[in-house]
C-alpha cells in the first residue's frame, strides 16, 4: 500500500492534482444538496422572531462582548446534553443575525439558559457575579441597571432584520416601541395587542425597577428567553424533517 502511495509522495504536481481532486468531490457532496433542498433548516413549531425587548437585550449581550465566554450551541454529545439538555436546532437560531453558535466557552454555555434562573439571580450575577459563584471571573455590569434601555431606534433594528429574512410585520414594525414598552408592563394597554404578536412571550418588570426600563431590564428578558421557544417533550425531528 506504501508503494502505491510513492508515486504521489515523490511527484509534487501529481500530489498537487490528487489534493484538488479530492477537495473538489467532498466540495460537490456537500454543495450540491443546497441546490435541491427547498430549506436546510427544519420546521420547529414555537419559534419566533424576538420581541423589540428580546432584540435590544440582545443587542446589549452582543455590545458586551458576552458571545467572546458564552457559546449558545449544545452539541449533539452525550456529556452536553447531560448537562445542558436538549442539542441545538438550526430552527432555533434561525431568526439571529448574527447567530450566536460557537465553540468557545470560557463560561457554560447558555443555548437553554432561559428559565433555569429567576430574574433576581440574574439580577444578582450581573451586578456581581461573585457574590453568586465565587470562582467565576467574569467582571460584573451594574451599570446596565441604571442605564436606559435604547428606545428611538429598536423600530430600526426590527426593520433591518426584516430586510434579512426576520419575518416581522408591518403591525410589529410599526409598533416596536409600544410593544417594547408593553412587555414589561402587565397592566399596559397594549399587552394584549402585544401578546397577540409574540405568543408565550414573558411579560413582566425582568429588572425589579418600575420606574424605568433599563439595559438589564432587556438582557434579563433576552436571556429567559434562551431555548424556551421549542417545546421538547413534544418535538419530533422525523416529522419536522417531512
Amino acid at each position: 500500500m506504501l508503494e502505491k502511495h510513492a508515486v504521489f509522495e515523490k511527484n509534487s504536481i501529481l500530489l498537487t492534482i490528487g489534493i484538488l481532486v479530492v477537495v473538489a468531490i467532498g466540495g460537490i457532496i456537500e454543495i450540491a444538496p443546497t441546490f435541491y433542498l427547498e430549506s436546510t433548516i427544519e420546521r420547529v413549531e414555537g419559534v419566533r422572531p424576538h420581541t423589540p425587548l428580546e432584540l435590544a437585550g440582545r443587542n446589549v449581550y452582543i455590545r458586551e462582548g458576552c458571545y467572546v465566554c458564552h457559546s449558545q450551541m449544545v452539541r449533539s454529545l452525550r456529556d452536553e446534553v447531560e448537562r445542558y439538555g436538549h442539542y441545538s436546532l438550526a430552527a432555533e437560531s434561525m431568526y439571529d443575525h448574527p447567530f450566536q453558535w460557537g465553540s468557545k466557552r470560557t463560561g457554560p454555555d447558555l443555548a437553554r439558559v432561559g428559565g433555569k434562573y429567576s430574574d433576581e439571580w440574574h439580577r444578582q450575577h450581573m451586578i456581581d457575579p461573585r457574590s453568586l459563584v465565587p470562582e467565576s471571573i467574569m467582571p460584573g455590569y451594574p451599570f446596565l441597571a441604571t442605564t436606559p434601555v435604547r428606545k428611538f431606534d429598536i423600530k430600526a433594528h426590527l426593520s433591518a432584520n426584516r430586510s434579512v429574512g426576520v419575518p416581522y410585520t408591518d403591525a410589529m414594525v410599526d409598533n416596536a416601541l409600544a410593544d417594547l414598552e408593553s412587555q414589561v408592563d402587565e397592566w399596559s394597554d397594549g399587552y394584549d395587542d402585544f401578546v397577540a404578536r409574540y405568543p408565550d412571550a414573558r411579560v413582566r418588570d425582568f429588572d425589579g425597577n418600575p420606574d424605568m426600563i433599563s439595559e438589564l431590564d432587556a438582557l434579563i428578558a433576552y436571556l429567559q428567553v434562551l431555548g424556551t421557544m421549542v417545546d421538547f417533550s413534544e418535538y419530533n425531528p422525523e416529522e419536522n424533517l417531512r
